[in-house]
């Protein structure tokens, strides 16, 4: 009798942890409004990834800012990460305490606020999520606002990268054709070599083009608020989950995946999305085509290449232009007075 009570009880338990796990709430890379109001709440840190003076003009309450990390935490002229010890000051200097709780945040779908997911877990922090909506939603939803800058105690930190996260341009070229899912996270014209970015255009062999946009409810709202035609941001709004499992029908979620775009960072909003759908084994390749291109030995499909000549004929074309418009609005100037 003591054996059935004891199986009883412990199948009991068993029931009881299953049920109570699916009753957790799925931790998920990509949140919310709700989540970030929750996360400020109990003293998460929010980090706006914006430039300066978009952070000055109104953030949300108690977030930090170090400038745009597109270009405080990279090199210029290949986009790489600064030496470690750099970015170990900078965040320190800003109070970035990696193992805090972060929520990163920006303009609504802006890319560069999941190149700041990365960033965060590259260099060791393993709490972290990404407010897709941003700004833009937290203001829609009344939520409030700053214009000051809160001080945070400046840290002394030393950080680790995580290389498991990433991929070197070596080992993307072992990768191909070897079962390797590999994603090219940029445009049509960038993957068929007609819009060259880099020394050479075209795409890594095997790969396959999704362009981040198609993660949005409308891939072209960017293109029509520029237009004018549309009045909001609300198809930058990412897709269903169901909807997104059908975009990455294709891709094996158990498979390894490497995603890349120009520098790293449009590839970054696509590996969160796939991360949270279920994939298992996603990498960001972070040199991308700037990388992969320029190395000159890597074997690409649907190769062109800059026309360095074409380029700067029509530089000195439009400085023609330029100073002949100069010119004229000199002469209107002159006859006004």
């Amino acid at each position: 009798m003591k054996n059935i009570k004891t199986g009883v009880f412990a199948l009991l338990l068993a029931l009881f942890a299953s049920f109570a796990m699916a009753s957790m709430p799925e931790k998920r890379l990509i949140v919310d409004t709700a989540f970030v109001a929750e996360a400020q709440k109990r003293g998460a840190l929010l980090w706006d990834v914006r430039d300066a003076e978009s952070y000055r003009k109104g953030h949300i309450l108690g977030a930090l800012n170090i400038g745009s990390i597109g270009s405080v935490l990279r090199f210029e002229h290949n986009e790489d990460y600064l030496p470690i010890e750099q970015i170990e000051k900078i965040f320190g200097d800003a109070g970035i305490d990696l193992s805090r709780e972060i929520v990163v945040y920006g303009n609504k779908a802006d890319p560069i606020v999941y190149f700041g997911l990365y960033t965060v877990q590259y260099f060791g922090g393993s709490n972290v999520h990404v407010y897709h909506g941003g700004i833009d939603d937290w203001k829609a939803a009344r939520k409030e606002t700053a214009t000051e800058t809160p001080k945070f105690a400046p840290l002394t930190l030393k950080l680790k990268t995580q290389p498991e996260l990433t991929v070197s341009t070596e080992e993307v070229v072992s990768k191909i054709g070897t079962g390797a899912q590999i994603v090219d996270a940029r445009s049509p014209k960038e993957f068929s070599g007609e819009d060259i970015r880099a020394i050479r255009g075209g795409h890594i062999p095997s790969a396959i083009n999704i362009p981040f946009q198609k993660n949005w409810v409308d891939p072209d709202a960017h293109a029509r608020l520029i237009k004018k035609e549309a009045a909001n941001k609300d198809g930058m709004n990412l897709k269903s989950p169901e909807q997104l499992k059908a975009l990455y029908a294709r891709l094996d979620p158990d498979r390894e995946t490497i995603v890349y775009c120009q520098s790293g960072v449009r590839a970054a909003e696509s590996v969160a999305v796939l991360k949270d759908l279920g994939f298992k084994n996603v990498k960001v390749y972070d040199a991308s085509w700037l990388g992969y291109a320029n190395a000159l030995s890597t074997p690409v499909e649907n190769v062109s290449v800059f026309n360095v000549g074409q380029m700067n004929g029509k530089l000195e074309a439009m400085q023609r232009r330029i100073e002949a418009m100069e010119r004229v609005l000199g002469e209107m100037m002159r006859a006004m007075k």
